[in-house]
């Protein structure tokens, strides 16, 4: 039986681990073949060889998506090693949290580098490839539909405390998302966003827990005040936070061809939750 993704070339940041692995895992299963990116060579490279025990191809590009010459390696790894781009997931991303008053400029750009700077220069970068290949298939008389989707939060679109950097980031994105799905549409790539919940990774465990990530030489305190997690998911209709399998799924949504005219949306993948 063909898959709907059979041939199709994705590219997803952050998906050595959490939310974006499980995105890798099921796009491939699917038919997609990868570009996996991870800060990390040992997570990128074990979500390359799940792919490849299940029967698929996947290819690492490591490195941190804010370093000024990632997009272009990035992109340029789908060139070299399938020759093309069909699919862009931006997912990578962290928080770093602060009340305003204490948020210092590092904390600010950081996160605006991370889920704002670094989706616009990978789009910026796959722009060009996209843009000859849908004129050669154009002129052959081809119709391929490409996707972007871009991931957002539900504190981009009602705020958070403590998140004035990571809020306005997630904001940020889905302006990116409208705009590039008005000047994309001329090439048929339909440009999309998922606005997550409480999805269960270590990236939102409880706080008492101490887990820290190492992001560009910073030790970062990662995860939610337990009282504040608690109370979330008892706000949750369906009450409890997401898997990330679940929060794959969502994203899954905008890459098949049935989501092919739908374009310009934000998706709330949240449990049923519409405020925070």
């Amino acid at each position: 039986m063909t898959k709907k993704l059979d041939g199709k070339v994705a590219l997803i940041t952050g998906s050595g681990r959490g939310i974006g692995r499980e995105i890798a895992l099921k796009l491939a299963s699917d038919g997609a073949r990868l570009v996996v990116n991870d800060l990390d060579a040992d997570p990128a490279q074990e979500t390359v060889e799940a792919i490849k025990a299940m029967g698929g191809e996947a290819v690492a590009c490591v490195g941190s998506v804010t370093a000024p010459d990632f997009a272009e390696r990035f992109i340029g790894t789908a060139v070299e090693k399938y020759k093309g781009i069909d699919i862009i997931v931006n997912n990578a991303g962290y928080t770093w949290d602060n009340v305003i008053q204490k948020m210092t400029d590092e904390q600010w750009y950081a996160i605006l580098d991370c889920h704002l700077t670094a989706p616009f220069r990978i789009l910026r970068a796959a722009q060009p490839v996209i843009r000859a290949l849908s004129k050669s298939e154009t002129e052959s008389g081809v119709r391929n539909v490409r996707k972007v989707v871009n991931i957002s939060s539900m504190a981009g679109v009602f705020g958070n405390v403590g998140q004035t950097n990571y809020s306005a980031a997630k904001a940020g994105i889905m302006g990116v998302t409208q705009a590039l799905a008005k000047e994309w549409g001329r090439m048929n790539v339909t440009v999309n966003c998922v606005a997550f919940g409480l999805i269960k990774t270590r990236l939102t465990g409880s706080t008492a827990d101490g887990a820290t990530t190492n992001i560009d030489g910073r030790d970062i305190k990662v995860g939610v005040n337990p009282g504040l997690l608690s109370m979330m998911e008892q706000t949750i209709p369906l009450g409890r936070g997401g898997t990330p399998e679940e929060a794959a799924g969502s994203v899954y949504l905008f890459c098949i061809p049935e989501s092919d005219y739908v374009s310009g949306q934000t998706l709330i993948c949240s449990g049923g939750l519409t405020g925070m």
